[in-house]
């Protein structure tokens, strides 16, 4: 399996059944991401250094507005799109097998988790992953030690409370928080 047709296929939901070509390829994405993270993570690099190992990362152009401290994680990494003026703070990880979608102007604290893959409930069956992207809009702001479960879109504006764990979509100019997170209050 190419890595167009992987990405069309997680895209879209589909199951990533075990074994499979989709299995094998995350498997050969997982060790290109820790080899890629290992530069990224373990030496100093300038911002403009950082950008280019995130292109390499996520075998996309990474505008100039991208602010990314070190260290972060991915076991993909091909699968992540990020917008301008972005910031994402030290240890962050993503999942992205099934796709992350960063708006612009979107702030992403210490520690954040944004996850796009689900084991199946099924205990025959438990290797099998089930992707759903996470969208985060526009000018949202996601605090330290969230984590963002896959499915969810995070609403323009919003605010994710620290420590949060985002079960459902988060609509937007609101402020989430707590385990699971639930409304706190409209942004005005």
């Amino acid at each position: 399996m190419k890595l167009e047709e992987f990405l069309e296929y997680a895209n879209d939901g589909k199951t990533i059944h075990f074994p499979s070509e989709a299995q094998e390829l995350c498997d050969e994405l997982l060790l290109e991401a820790t080899r890629i993270k290992m530069k990224l993570n373990c030496e100093y690099h300038t911002k403009e250094e950082i950008q280019q190992i995130m292109a390499e990362l996520t075998g996309q152009d990474v505008n100039e507005t991208l602010n990314l401290i070190p260290p972060f994680h991915t076991d993909c990494g091909k699968n992540i799109h990020i917008g301008e003026n972005v910031f994402i703070n030290s240890n962050c990880t993503m999942q992205d097998q099934g796709g992350i979608y960063i708006g612009d102007d979107v702030l992403i604290g210490h520690n954040v988790c944004l996850l796009t893959l689900n084991h199946d409930f099924d205990i025959e069956k438990r290797a099998e992953l089930h992707p759903s992207s996470v969208h985060i809009e526009n000018k949202a702001w996601i605090g330290s030690n969230a984590t963002i479960l896959p499915g969810v879109t995070i609403g323009e504006g919003a605010i994710v409370a620290a420590g949060a764990v985002v079960t459902k979509d988060v609509e937007a100019k609101t402020i989430v928080g707590g385990v699971p997170a639930k409304f706190i209050k409209k942004i005005e």
